[in-house]
Protein backbone atom coordinates (compact mmCIF):
# COMPACT_ATOMS: atom_id res chain seq x y z
CA UNK A 1 0.00 0.00 0.00
CA UNK A 2 1.13 3.56 -0.74
CA UNK A 3 0.09 6.12 1.88
CA UNK A 4 0.12 9.91 1.87
CA UNK A 5 0.54 11.21 5.42
CA UNK A 6 -0.12 14.93 5.88
CA UNK A 7 1.60 16.66 8.77
CA UNK A 8 3.98 13.74 9.13
CA UNK A 9 6.76 15.87 10.62
CA UNK A 10 4.57 16.89 13.55
CA UNK A 11 4.12 15.13 16.86
CA UNK A 12 1.40 12.57 16.15
CA UNK A 13 2.15 12.28 12.43
CA UNK A 14 5.84 11.47 12.90
CA UNK A 15 4.98 8.88 15.54
CA UNK A 16 2.46 7.41 13.07
CA UNK A 17 5.17 7.11 10.40
CA UNK A 18 7.50 5.34 12.86
CA UNK A 19 4.64 3.06 13.87
CA UNK A 20 3.54 2.24 10.33
CA UNK A 21 7.01 1.53 8.94
CA UNK A 22 7.73 -0.77 11.88
CA UNK A 23 4.42 -2.63 11.50
CA UNK A 24 4.22 -2.65 7.69
CA UNK A 25 7.76 -2.20 6.30
CA UNK A 26 6.61 -3.21 2.83
CA UNK A 27 4.26 -0.20 2.57
CA UNK A 28 5.36 3.12 1.10
CA UNK A 29 4.93 6.39 3.02
CA UNK A 30 4.86 9.81 1.36
CA UNK A 31 5.02 12.59 3.97
CA UNK A 32 3.64 16.03 3.04
CA UNK A 33 4.46 18.71 5.61
CA UNK A 34 4.89 22.48 5.40
CA UNK A 35 7.40 22.46 8.29
CA UNK A 36 5.79 25.24 10.31
CA UNK A 37 7.15 25.79 13.82
CA UNK A 38 5.70 22.45 15.01
CA UNK A 39 6.98 20.41 12.04
CA UNK A 40 10.44 19.02 12.64
CA UNK A 41 12.41 16.68 10.41
CA UNK A 42 14.52 15.71 13.43
CA UNK A 43 11.47 13.66 14.42
CA UNK A 44 12.14 11.41 11.42
CA UNK A 45 15.94 11.06 11.36
CA UNK A 46 15.60 7.33 12.02
CA UNK A 47 13.59 6.78 8.83
CA UNK A 48 14.76 9.53 6.46
CA UNK A 49 16.86 7.02 4.47
CA UNK A 50 14.26 4.25 4.57
CA UNK A 51 13.72 2.99 1.00
CA UNK A 52 9.93 3.22 1.41
CA UNK A 53 9.85 6.75 2.85
CA UNK A 54 9.58 9.99 0.87
CA UNK A 55 9.30 13.59 2.12
CA UNK A 56 7.64 16.48 0.29
CA UNK A 57 7.73 19.96 1.81
CA UNK A 58 4.61 21.91 0.99
CA UNK A 59 1.28 23.38 2.00
CA UNK A 60 -1.91 21.30 2.00
CA UNK A 61 -3.67 24.45 0.73
CA UNK A 62 -1.59 24.32 -2.46
CA UNK A 63 -3.97 22.59 -4.89
CA UNK A 64 -1.37 21.83 -7.57
CA UNK A 65 1.15 20.42 -5.09
CA UNK A 66 -1.49 18.29 -3.38
CA UNK A 67 -2.69 17.06 -6.77
CA UNK A 68 0.81 15.79 -7.48
CA UNK A 69 1.30 14.38 -3.98
CA UNK A 70 -1.78 12.14 -4.19
CA UNK A 71 -0.75 10.52 -7.46
CA UNK A 72 -0.55 6.75 -7.06
CA UNK A 73 -1.55 6.65 -3.39
CA UNK A 74 -4.09 4.19 -1.98
CA UNK A 75 -4.76 6.00 1.28
CA UNK A 76 -4.54 9.51 2.74
CA UNK A 77 -4.07 9.84 6.51
CA UNK A 78 -4.70 13.48 7.35
CA UNK A 79 -2.93 14.72 10.51
CA UNK A 80 -1.87 18.18 9.29
CA UNK A 81 -3.47 20.87 11.45
CA UNK A 82 -2.84 23.92 13.55
CA UNK A 83 -3.60 22.55 17.01
CA UNK A 84 -2.56 24.79 19.91
CA UNK A 85 -5.60 26.39 21.56
CA UNK A 86 -3.69 29.36 22.98
CA UNK A 87 -2.37 30.27 19.55
CA UNK A 88 -5.89 30.06 18.09
CA UNK A 89 -7.12 32.48 20.75
CA UNK A 90 -4.42 34.98 19.80
CA UNK A 91 -4.96 34.64 16.03
CA UNK A 92 -7.38 32.20 14.38
CA UNK A 93 -6.51 32.93 10.74
CA UNK A 94 -3.98 30.11 10.25
CA UNK A 95 -6.36 27.68 11.93
CA UNK A 96 -9.18 28.40 9.49
CA UNK A 97 -6.82 28.34 6.52
CA UNK A 98 -5.02 25.09 7.34
CA UNK A 99 -7.70 23.11 9.14
CA UNK A 100 -10.65 24.02 6.92
CA UNK A 101 -9.34 25.07 3.51
CA UNK A 102 -6.44 22.60 3.64
CA UNK A 103 -8.84 19.74 4.37
CA UNK A 104 -11.07 20.83 1.47
CA UNK A 105 -8.12 20.82 -0.93
CA UNK A 106 -7.15 17.32 0.17
CA UNK A 107 -10.72 16.05 -0.14
CA UNK A 108 -11.00 17.44 -3.66
CA UNK A 109 -7.72 15.78 -4.61
CA UNK A 110 -8.95 12.46 -3.20
CA UNK A 111 -12.28 12.82 -5.04
CA UNK A 112 -10.68 13.82 -8.34
CA UNK A 113 -8.20 10.94 -8.34
CA UNK A 114 -10.50 7.97 -8.26
CA UNK A 115 -11.91 8.33 -4.76
CA UNK A 116 -8.85 7.72 -2.59
CA UNK A 117 -9.54 6.21 0.85
CA UNK A 118 -9.35 9.11 3.33
CA UNK A 119 -8.85 8.95 7.09
CA UNK A 120 -9.29 12.23 8.95
CA UNK A 121 -7.72 12.71 12.38
CA UNK A 122 -9.73 15.01 14.65
CA UNK A 123 -10.09 15.88 18.32
CA UNK A 124 -12.48 15.47 21.24
CA UNK A 125 -12.56 19.26 21.57
CA UNK A 126 -15.18 19.49 18.80
CA UNK A 127 -17.73 18.16 21.31
CA UNK A 128 -17.35 21.13 23.65
CA UNK A 129 -17.00 20.66 27.40
CA UNK A 130 -18.37 18.34 30.07
CA UNK A 131 -19.50 19.03 33.59
CA UNK A 132 -18.25 16.70 36.31
CA UNK A 133 -21.39 14.52 36.29
CA UNK A 134 -21.81 14.38 32.51
CA UNK A 135 -21.37 11.16 30.54
CA UNK A 136 -18.23 10.92 28.41
CA UNK A 137 -18.17 12.05 24.78
CA UNK A 138 -19.09 9.44 22.21
CA UNK A 139 -19.67 9.37 18.46
CA UNK A 140 -23.23 10.67 18.86
CA UNK A 141 -22.35 13.65 21.07
CA UNK A 142 -23.55 16.89 19.41
CA UNK A 143 -20.82 19.23 18.25
CA UNK A 144 -20.30 22.31 20.42
CA UNK A 145 -16.80 23.71 19.79
CA UNK A 146 -15.73 26.47 22.16
CA UNK A 147 -12.37 27.74 20.86
CA UNK A 148 -11.28 28.90 17.40
CA UNK A 149 -9.12 25.76 17.19
CA UNK A 150 -11.95 23.34 17.95
CA UNK A 151 -14.33 25.28 15.70
CA UNK A 152 -11.93 24.87 12.78
CA UNK A 153 -11.59 21.14 13.46
CA UNK A 154 -15.38 20.78 13.71
CA UNK A 155 -15.71 22.48 10.33
CA UNK A 156 -13.19 20.08 8.80
CA UNK A 157 -15.03 17.07 10.26
CA UNK A 158 -18.26 18.29 8.66
CA UNK A 159 -16.51 18.73 5.31
CA UNK A 160 -15.16 15.18 5.43
CA UNK A 161 -18.65 13.79 6.12
CA UNK A 162 -20.13 15.97 3.38
CA UNK A 163 -17.73 14.47 0.82
CA UNK A 164 -18.81 10.99 1.93
CA UNK A 165 -22.51 11.77 1.53
CA UNK A 166 -22.24 13.94 -1.60
CA UNK A 167 -19.36 12.33 -3.51
CA UNK A 168 -19.30 8.83 -1.94
CA UNK A 169 -15.68 9.41 -0.93
CA UNK A 170 -14.55 6.48 1.27
CA UNK A 171 -13.80 8.25 4.55
CA UNK A 172 -13.41 7.53 8.24
CA UNK A 173 -12.88 9.97 11.11
CA UNK A 174 -11.26 9.55 14.52
CA UNK A 175 -11.76 11.91 17.45
CA UNK A 176 -9.12 11.41 20.10
CA UNK A 177 -8.35 12.70 23.57
CA UNK A 178 -5.14 14.51 24.65
CA UNK A 179 -2.04 12.80 23.29
CA UNK A 180 1.33 12.57 25.03
CA UNK A 181 4.62 10.90 24.22
CA UNK A 182 7.94 11.53 22.42
CA UNK A 183 8.48 14.29 19.85
CA UNK A 184 5.70 16.53 21.24
CA UNK A 185 6.46 20.22 20.74
CA UNK A 186 7.39 21.74 24.13
CA UNK A 187 4.53 24.24 24.26
CA UNK A 188 2.16 21.44 25.31
CA UNK A 189 1.58 20.67 28.98
CA UNK A 190 3.66 17.54 29.66
CA UNK A 191 6.77 18.36 27.57
CA UNK A 192 6.66 21.99 28.73
CA UNK A 193 6.61 20.94 32.37
CA UNK A 194 9.34 18.29 32.01
CA UNK A 195 11.66 20.55 30.05
CA UNK A 196 11.05 23.53 32.36
CA UNK A 197 12.01 21.42 35.36
CA UNK A 198 15.16 20.20 33.64
CA UNK A 199 16.03 23.86 33.04
CA UNK A 200 15.32 24.76 36.68
CA UNK A 201 12.19 26.74 35.80
CA UNK A 202 8.78 26.60 37.44
CA UNK A 203 5.77 25.00 35.75
CA UNK A 204 2.81 27.28 34.90
CA UNK A 205 -0.58 25.88 35.93
CA UNK A 206 -3.71 27.61 34.60
CA UNK A 207 -6.24 28.80 37.18
CA UNK A 208 -6.76 26.30 40.01
CA UNK A 209 -5.45 23.35 37.99
CA UNK A 210 -8.72 21.40 38.29
CA UNK A 211 -9.55 21.19 34.58
CA UNK A 212 -9.79 17.55 33.52
CA UNK A 213 -8.53 15.87 30.36
CA UNK A 214 -8.47 12.27 29.19
CA UNK A 215 -4.94 11.24 28.14
CA UNK A 216 -3.87 8.72 25.51
CA UNK A 217 -0.33 7.69 24.63
CA UNK A 218 0.47 8.62 21.04
CA UNK A 219 1.31 5.00 20.18
CA UNK A 220 -2.11 3.87 21.40
CA UNK A 221 -3.73 6.61 19.31
CA UNK A 222 -1.88 5.47 16.20
CA UNK A 223 -2.72 1.84 16.94
CA UNK A 224 -6.37 2.94 16.99
CA UNK A 225 -5.98 4.75 13.66
CA UNK A 226 -4.45 1.58 12.22
CA UNK A 227 -7.47 -0.45 13.37
CA UNK A 228 -9.88 2.09 11.84
CA UNK A 229 -8.01 2.00 8.52
CA UNK A 230 -8.03 -1.81 8.47
CA UNK A 231 -11.42 -2.62 10.05
CA UNK A 232 -13.44 0.58 10.30
CA UNK A 233 -16.72 0.99 8.48
CA UNK A 234 -16.60 3.54 5.66
CA UNK A 235 -18.42 6.75 6.55
CA UNK A 236 -18.14 6.14 10.30
CA UNK A 237 -16.52 8.04 13.17
CA UNK A 238 -14.61 6.35 15.98
CA UNK A 239 -13.65 7.92 19.31
CA UNK A 240 -10.22 6.97 20.70
CA UNK A 241 -9.41 7.59 24.35
CA UNK A 242 -6.94 6.48 26.98
CA UNK A 243 -9.35 5.89 29.87
CA UNK A 244 -7.13 8.22 31.93
CA UNK A 245 -9.02 11.26 33.17
CA UNK A 246 -6.68 13.50 35.16
CA UNK A 247 -6.84 17.06 36.45
CA UNK A 248 -4.05 19.32 35.31
CA UNK A 249 -2.91 19.45 38.92
CA UNK A 250 -2.71 15.65 39.06
CA UNK A 251 -0.57 15.68 35.91
CA UNK A 252 1.61 18.40 37.41
CA UNK A 253 2.16 16.49 40.65
CA UNK A 254 2.92 13.26 38.77
CA UNK A 255 5.56 15.02 36.64
CA UNK A 256 7.05 16.71 39.72
CA UNK A 257 7.30 13.36 41.49
CA UNK A 258 9.03 11.70 38.54
CA UNK A 259 11.44 14.63 38.32
CA UNK A 260 12.16 14.61 42.06
CA UNK A 261 10.73 18.10 42.55
CA UNK A 262 8.30 19.59 45.07
CA UNK A 263 5.22 21.76 44.75
CA UNK A 264 7.30 24.90 45.25
CA UNK A 265 8.01 24.54 41.51
CA UNK A 266 4.33 25.21 40.66
CA UNK A 267 3.44 28.72 39.47
CA UNK A 268 -0.31 29.35 39.23
CA UNK A 269 -1.09 31.69 36.33
CA UNK A 270 -4.21 33.40 34.99
CA UNK A 271 -6.68 30.97 33.46
CA UNK A 272 -6.99 30.44 29.72
CA UNK A 273 -9.86 32.32 28.06
CA UNK A 274 -12.90 30.04 27.77
CA UNK A 275 -11.02 27.18 29.46
CA UNK A 276 -13.19 24.04 29.15
CA UNK A 277 -13.68 22.17 32.42
CA UNK A 278 -13.55 18.55 31.31
CA UNK A 279 -13.07 16.29 28.29
CA UNK A 280 -13.50 12.51 28.41
CA UNK A 281 -13.86 9.87 25.71
CA UNK A 282 -16.06 6.78 25.65
CA UNK A 283 -14.29 4.48 23.18
CA UNK A 284 -16.65 1.51 23.55
CA UNK A 285 -17.59 1.60 19.85
CA UNK A 286 -13.94 1.23 18.78
CA UNK A 287 -13.47 -1.46 21.42
CA UNK A 288 -16.51 -3.44 20.30
CA UNK A 289 -16.16 -3.08 16.52
CA UNK A 290 -12.36 -2.91 16.13
CA UNK A 291 -10.91 -4.52 19.25
CA UNK A 292 -9.28 -1.26 20.32
CA UNK A 293 -7.91 -1.00 23.84
CA UNK A 294 -5.06 1.23 25.07
CA UNK A 295 -1.89 -0.73 25.79
CA UNK A 296 -0.17 1.89 27.97
CA UNK A 297 -1.21 2.67 31.52
CA UNK A 298 -0.90 6.40 32.15
CA UNK A 299 1.72 5.80 34.84
CA UNK A 300 4.02 3.71 32.63
CA UNK A 301 3.46 5.96 29.61
CA UNK A 302 4.27 9.10 31.59
CA UNK A 303 7.45 7.55 33.01
CA UNK A 304 8.53 6.56 29.50
CA UNK A 305 7.74 10.07 28.21
CA UNK A 306 9.64 11.84 30.99
CA UNK A 307 12.64 9.60 30.33
CA UNK A 308 12.51 10.42 26.62
CA UNK A 309 12.71 14.18 27.25
CA UNK A 310 15.52 13.65 29.76
CA UNK A 311 17.46 11.60 27.21
CA UNK A 312 16.80 13.82 24.18
CA UNK A 313 17.64 17.29 25.44
CA UNK A 314 19.34 18.32 22.20
CA UNK A 315 16.03 17.74 20.40
CA UNK A 316 13.97 20.14 22.51
CA UNK A 317 16.52 22.73 23.61
CA UNK A 318 16.85 24.21 20.13
CA UNK A 319 13.05 24.34 19.85
CA UNK A 320 12.71 26.26 23.13
CA UNK A 321 15.24 28.82 21.96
Amino acid sequence: MKILVTGGAGFIGSNFIHYWLSQYPQDQIRNLDLLTYAGNLDNLRDVENHPNYEFIQGDICDRDLVGRAVQGVDLIVHFAAESHVDRSINDSSDFVKTNVEGTRVLLDAAKNNGGIRFHHVSTDEVFGALEMADKKFNEDTPYSPRSPYSASKAASDHLVRAYFHTHKLPITISNCSNNYGPYQYPEKLIPLFVTNLIEGKKVPVYGNGLNIRDWIHVDDHNYGVDLIIKKGKIGETYCLGGNSEKTNLEITRAVLALMGKGEEMIEYVGDRLGHDLRYAINFSKAEKELGFKPKHSFESGLQETVNWYKNNQAWWKKLKK
